[in-house]
């Protein structure tokens, strides 16, 4: 998938990101189980999403209405694993960002 999706490695430089930012920052074991849980549920979801994609593209290059909304449907899964990994991310690591800021000024 990494060779041949651009949003996976998209996904993955996000991935790096978030643990080591979690290393820099030491979050606690609760913290980084709720990342794992998220940024794992944005891979599963982009699995899921590029699975369908090419199940669909393998069955018909024909152009229908509601193969494009099903296509549309699995990328929304993504998109909203991805906002909600995002929100978890930014209630974890805001804190620890502003208190970084704070003590360092």
């Amino acid at each position: 998938m990494l060779a041949t999706e651009h949003n996976s490695r998209i996904h993955l430089a996000f991935t790096i990101s978030v643990f080591v930012l979690g290393f820099i920052f030491h979050v606690s074991g609760l913290e980084f189980s709720l990342l794992f849980i998220v940024v794992s549920t944005v891979w599963i979801a982009e699995l899921f999403n590029t699975c369908i994609e090419k199940v669909i593209d393998f069955l018909t290059l024909q152009k229908h209405p509601e193969i494009k909304r099903i296509k549309d449907m699995a990328a929304g899964a993504v998109m909203l694993a991805s906002v909600c990994a995002f929100v978890v991310g930014a209630i974890i690591f805001i804190p620890k960002i502003l208190n970084y800021v704070t003590v360092s000024i």
